[in-house]
């Protein structure tokens, strides 16, 4: 009980394992409380890739990735690995329609090297995929596959490298806001100085201890491989690109996929929504109407493809109304910061959230401009102190 860290860091996937890593490199004595036996694969963080990529609808995302490529680029020589491969992104959507001219539009105003696809030359580009009638299709030229599970223990080693410490199979039960914060975990009793909480699903249920509701909405994703029926096809040793599919109508979510690599044969292609969830009890969630979708969606345009998924394996998303992310301060306890609803597009930002919320922690200005990801937008939403 005696002993005050600068700061303590719950919830040790890839955000809070980034943000850990921050604070060791600065010099901060912190702690890093995972509930779970490392690794796990119960939260967000698992698996084997995540598209990593720049294109973005917004400005202030693309921004980030900016930054966000070049802190990858030095954990891949401080952990000495290899984290990221280079593949390029198809996006396709309706060339007339809101979401891709955005995009377009975007991807040209930072200066994101890119190629527009001209209709004519995209089965000789693209072979293999089929090309929906009245779809655009760009290339971000610096978009590739992000080893996850690599990633995440990289960070954490050269976090221990710095001095830091990892406690995981501790739960965290209580948290006393204060001066000094005291948070207990099922096996111990932690104080800091500062409080950082990247929970993922579990966030509101930890911030209930300091009178804070998030809007937050916890779903399950069924992360499906299908099979290819000639191997390679969609390899990336064939050079076949990560995608995303813009869905043109009100309602309707995004379906990407990444080129056959983890499980060799099979091909990641998933639907960028779920059904709601409790996040403790997540396989009691069996809603398969995702898999249809994409069921039509690969017999239609990735003929290559068996359409029955050969394998389904299960995430979380923590989801905003928005679908952007909270990276901010507590309104009542500013020494508490707060990491959370990634929506299912955060991993490839780890290192620069790991940075502002590490920023925060230390009572520094941000490398970013946080104001879109501000608690006070859900003023109207929130059952809070707000």
């Amino acid at each position: 009980m005696s002993e005050v860290y600068d700061c303590i860091v719950i919830g040790a996937g890839i955000q809070g394992s980034c943000t850990a890593y921050h604070l060791a490199k600065n010099k901060q004595k912190s702690v890093l409380l995972e509930q779970f036996v490392l690794p796990h694969s119960r939260g967000s963080s698992h698996g084997q890739t995540r598209i990593i990529r720049k294109a973005y609808d917004e400005d202030f995302y693309a921004n980030m990735m900016h930054e966000s490529y070049e802190l990858w680029a030095q954990l891949e020589k401080e952990a000495g690995v290899n984290l990221y491969r280079p593949t390029g992104l198809l996006v396709m959507g309706p060339e007339n329609g809101e979401d891709f001219s955005k995009l377009k539009a975007t991807m040209q105003r930072n200066n994101i090297p890119s190629v527009f696809l001209e209709k004519h030359e995209f089965s000789q580009h693209i072979p293999n995929l089929n090309l929906t009638d009245g779809n655009g299709a760009l290339m971000d030229n610096m978009a590739g596959v992000l080893f996850a599970d690599r990633a995440l223990r990289a960070v954490q080693g050269v976090y221990l490298s710095n001095g830091g410490v990892i406690k995981d199979g501790e739960k965290v039960i209580d948290i006393q806001p204060g001066d000094v914060i005291t948070v207990t975990t099922e096996s111990g009793v932690y104080r800091g100085r500062s409080l950082v909480i990247t929970a993922g699903p579990w966030a509101n249920k930890l911030l209930t201890n300091t009178g804070l509701e998030l809007p937050l909405k916890v779903v399950k994703i069924n992360v499906c491989y299908w099979k290819e029926k000639v191997p390679g096809t969609y390899s990336v040793g064939h050079r076949f690109p990560c995608f995303i599919q813009l869905e043109p109508k009100e309602g309707e979510y995004d379906i990407y996929g990444l080129p056959s690599n983890e499980y060799p044969g099979l091909m990641k292609v998933c639907y960028h929504m779920g059904s709601e969830t409790e996040p403790d009890e997540r396989d009691k969630q069996t809603d398969r109407v995702d898999i249809d979708i994409l069921k039509r969606y690969i017999t239609r345009c990735l003929p290559g493809l068996i359409p029955v998924p050969a394998i389904v394996e299960s995430c979380m998303y923590t989801v905003t109304p928005d679908h952007h992310f909270i990276l901010d301060c507590h309104p009542t306890h500013r020494n508490i910061v707060i990491g959370a609803g990634f929506s299912g597009h955060g991993f490839k930002f780890g290192p620069i959230v790991g940075k502002v919320l590490s920023q925060l922690a230390m009572g520094e200005v941000p490398s970013q401009d946080l104001s879109p990801f501000r608690i006070q937008r859900f003023k109207s939403h929130s059952r809070s102190y707000l």
